[in-house]
């Protein structure tokens, strides 16, 4: 389920909104500058489907986007558990790479999930909201926005990336422990109420 959390910078000991309603999550975010959208769900799209493939299914919402801002780079990023050995450690230094809270100068911060799911948490003007996105959800972060994204200790999305830069992903960590100070992603998939 879609959801947003938000609390004051300070801590989660005090609920400032909790909702699922796409409407009022979009109306919430909207004066931070932050798009949020839903597009149509494939459902003969596989949670695990490859660049190909996403691109065909989606290829009129990928065109209508890039025509509105004018992206360079358009990827497809997934990370879904696996019987290879390797897959517990790439997961953990994916997930700790977007774990710390950062920002991006020079590009804003879109992702599409085909599947799966994640949590962009957004510290702004005092407070931290946690945008819990999942299958069908658009999520677009502005560049200066100060956020972190957590996926989970056993990560299972597929997203489409939008990059006006074709550089793709740059991140300026501000070296602030706040992402510790609230729940993680697998806090609030386990159905976390303040």
């Amino acid at each position: 389920m879609t959801l947003l959390t938000t609390w004051p910078e300070s801590g989660p000991d005090t609920l400032v909104r909790r909702t699922s309603d796409p409407a009022e999550i979009a109306e919430a975010l909207k004066p931070l500058g932050v798009r949020y959208e839903q597009w149509p769900i494939r459902e003969d799209v596989p949670f695990d489907a490859d660049s190909e493939t996403v691109f065909a299914a989606y290829g009129p919402e990928i065109e209508k986007l890039n025509a509105e801002e004018g992206f360079t780079t358009v990827d497809v990023l997934g990370l879904h558990p696996s019987d290879d050995p390797e897959f517990p450690a790439r997961a953990k230094a994916a997930r700790e790479k977007f774990l710390q809270e950062h920002t991006h100068d020079d590009d804003d911060e879109v992702r599409f999930f085909v599947s799966g799911s994640g949590i962009f948490y957004l510290h702004v003007n005092g407070e931290v909201h946690a945008v819990f996105c999942e299958k069908g959800d658009l999520l677009g972060v502005p560049r200066g926005t100060t956020h972190w994204f957590d996926m989970g200790t056993s990560p299972s999305f597929t997203a489409i990336r939008f990059f006006h830069e074709e550089d793709g992903w740059i991140g300026n960590f501000t070296g602030s422990p706040i992402a510790s100070r609230f729940p993680d992603y697998d806090t609030i998939a386990a159905g976390y109420v303040a």
